[in-house]
């Protein structure tokens, strides 16, 4: 591309889940189709079709309510295996499109055309390709965004869906964030909106109105980022390949959980989950974290850094028993229990926990 200009594609799988469901089975085309747990297990909604959608049901929204909403629905269990495939195949076209490719999940993934092309009319021809491939070949619909950097790209992949193909050319980028909400723009959550809101700030335009040290005073490194961001600027590259930041384990229970004893049965299960996954790849964490959620959603997190990198699921159970009995109240209805292991990095040579005790103790 002329002058260093990038060309970045965002892909969007659309209602992939429920999309790929529909495929292997052709009586659900058309149909309102919610994937997800059983709303009797308080399942929440992993995918809703669009047929779904027309009625109010989005995703992480409680089964229960979704089949309130929409009674005639046909719901289905998560199939990860299958979706796994069909994701497989999807990003096989992507590779064929370009060597560069970041899958950032099994229905997403960004695409470097910059090396490909030597305009944008052959980036936006490329893309069209891409999104005919995929539907032809495979039978998924794609929403797509061309631009020159994974911030617009990703925006403009949101804007026309399904189906769409959204294209924002160089020199455009800031244009075409300015008459959208702040929450379009990544680490701006309902908390920062509202923040925003109060210094009259809705938009992306209004925010870059704002001079960054002032956004910096206010909200330190977030705020000069956001700042670039509003000019519709993002520097990073497409990256090929991401270490894992953490590996988490969460359940949860059918029925709300008040007993201590029941809880650290749970926990030393999740704790196992988390080790097993760190062994597998080869990985120990630093820290150890717990979440939980009680059976009035209100949701609480404690972690602990440990005195040495560990994979072992004693030891993190033992690190997560601690944060638990910080965090519980007792005879407070439990919902959901969550164990993570974070700042990732390959294990050192050590002895276990158990280890230095025991020698500690001679």
């Amino acid at each position: 591309m002329p002058d260093q200009t990038h060309a970045i594609v965002h892909l969007d799988l659309d209602a992939f889940f429920a999309a790929v469901e529909a495929l292997e089975n052709p009586d659900l085309a058309d149909k309102p189709v919610l994937i997800g747990g059983r709303p009797e297990a308080r399942g929440v909604v992993a995918t809703a079709s669009y047929a779904a959608r027309a009625f109010g049901v989005h995703s992480a929204m409680p089964m229960a309510r979704a089949l309130t909403l929409c009674p005639q629905a046909v719901v289905l269990p998560i199939r990860h295996h299958l979706y796994r495939e069909y994701s497989r195949r999807v990003m096989a076209i992507c590779h064929e499109t370009s060597p560069l490719v970041e899958q950032v999940s099994i229905d997403e993934a960004y695409i470097d055309l910059t090396d490909q092309v030597t305009t944008w009319e052959q980036a936006i021809s490329v893309a069209e390709q891409l999104q005919g491939r995929i539907k032809a070949e495979i039978g998924l619909s794609a929403s797509l965004g061309v631009a020159t950097n994974k911030l617009v790209a990703k925006v403009a992949s949101d804007r026309d869906k399904p189906g769409g193909l959204t294209v924002v050319l160089p020199g455009e980028e800031a244009a075409f964030l300015a008459p959208l909400s702040v929450r379009a723009l990544w680490g701006v959550g309902p908390v920062t909106a509202e923040k925003l809101a109060e210094m009259g700030v809705t938009t992306v335009g209004d925010l870059a109105q704002l001079p960054q040290q002032e956004l910096q005073d206010r909200f330190g490194r977030h705020g000069a980022s956001m700042a670039r961001m509003a000019q519709g600027i993002d520097e990073r590259n497409v990256v090929t390949e991401h270490e894992p930041k953490s590996f988490s384990q969460e359940l949860t229970f059918s029925q709300d959980i008040t007993d201590f004893n029941a809880l650290r049965q749970q926990l030393w299960q999740l704790s196992q989950g988390v080790g097993r996954r760190l062994k597998r790849k080869g990985l120990a964490a630093e820290t150890v974290a717990v979440k939980l959620r009680y059976s009035d959603f209100t949701t609480l997190s404690r972690q602990m850094r440990l005195s040495m990198p560990t994979d072992d699921e004693q030891e993190i159970y033992q690190a997560a028993l601690v944060l638990l009995r910080r965090a519980w109240q007792r005879g407070r209805a439990v919902r959901l229990l969550g164990v993570t292991g974070r700042g990732l990095s390959p294990p050192v040579g050590q002895l276990s926990l158990w280890e230095d005790r025991s020698q500690a103790s001679r």
